[in-house]
């Protein structure tokens, strides 16, 4: 599984860089850039709404992939050994991106 590193510190699964989900799917059928890609796991966190705090499997999690036009993608899985997740304040998964996205 790869590491993954996650700057949405906006997502109600974000907790000190990490995903706390044991799995996401990055979005981006017909990407050709990562500004194309999204986090379709993104959940805003809101006031009032709880939070993830434990950390367990946050480091290493399965990365599903419809960015079919990057190179890590194997079979609609991410096979990178490292991503990165960004997209700081925001507020929809649209504004979230696979900053390891690299085009074929």
């Amino acid at each position: 599984m790869p590491i993954l590193d996650c700057s949405v510190n906006t997502c109600v699964h974000y907790a000190d860089n990490c995903c706390c989900r044991r799995e996401i799917l990055v979005e981006g059928t017909h990407a050709h850039s990562e500004n194309e890609t999204c986090c379709g796991n993104f959940d805003e966190r809101r006031e009032g709404c709880c939070e993830n705090s434990a950390k367990e499997a946050c480091m290493q999690l399965a990365v599903g992939c419809e960015a079919i036009n990057c190179v890590y993608n194997e079979n609609r899985k991410c096979n990178a050994e490292h991503i990165g997740i960004s997209g700081s304040n925001a507020k929809i998964a649209d504004q979230t991106m696979c900053a390891s996205f690299r085009a074929r």
